[in-house]
């Protein structure tokens, strides 16, 4: 049965949120508010976290897998980024925009694409979200909580706590989320290419 974590939108209780970063620490898969939609997420090497995402979602190896990070620091750390790109990347970020871009050494290969060796990546400007990113101290391995069949997201805590509370761990809830994913722009090649349009504008990289 799932935990139900209920934080303040815009003054998140830290104790709850530590709650939360502890739980994910262990082991626990959750499921999370963004500025785009409701999200699920695990320790960033956590295989049990990436199998329950892929069964959940119906997911094949080919899915990119997002690091949903705290800042333009923590990004850096696991895709290469040349300097045309990191200026288009910078000025979008904190914002709804996932970008795929070539992993480094930090990223375990079972989060690869298995030919590209790409990664998503994504800064989100969401109060909540950042403050689990702040006290958890790493990126949160993420994929947008759309289940299979269904053309939008689930958008209220509470009805993914009813939904999802035996293959999930915790729900942290903060209100009503947004029911667009994000934007999604491949970088891989050095181009933009727009892979999903969502709730980042996307006609600043057309």
């Amino acid at each position: 049965m799932a935990k139900y974590y209920d934080v303040h939108p815009d003054n998140p209780q830290p104790r709850t949120i530590a709650q939360v970063a502890a739980a994910i620490r262990d082991d626990a898969l959750i499921a999370y508010p963004t500025d785009s939609c409701y999200a699920l997420g695990c320790r960033l090497g956590s295989r049990d976290g990436i199998d329950r995402i892929r069964t959940i979602r119906h997911l094949d190896d080919r899915h990119h897998f997002t690091l949903v990070c705290q800042d333009f620091a923590q990004l850096g750390q696991f895709v290469r980024i040349d300097n045309d790109v990191f200026r288009a990347v910078k000025a979008s970020t904190p914002g709804s925009y996932t970008f795929i871009l070539p992993a480094t050494k930090e990223v375990p290969r079972m989060l690869q694409h298995p030919k590209k060796k790409t990664v998503g990546v994504r800064i989100p400007d969401h109060v909540v979200t950042q403050a689990l990113l702040a006290e958890l101290g790493e990126p949160l391995l993420s994929s947008t909580l759309l289940l299979p069949g269904e053309e939008e997201p689930m958008t209220q805590g509470w009805e993914i706590k009813d939904r999802l509370d035996h293959v999930v761990d915790g729900v942290l809830d903060s209100g009503e989320c947004g029911t667009e994913p994000t934007t999604v722009v491949d970088f891989s090649s050095g181009e933009a290419e727009i892979v999903r349009r969502g709730a980042g504008d996307p006609s600043r990289f057309e």
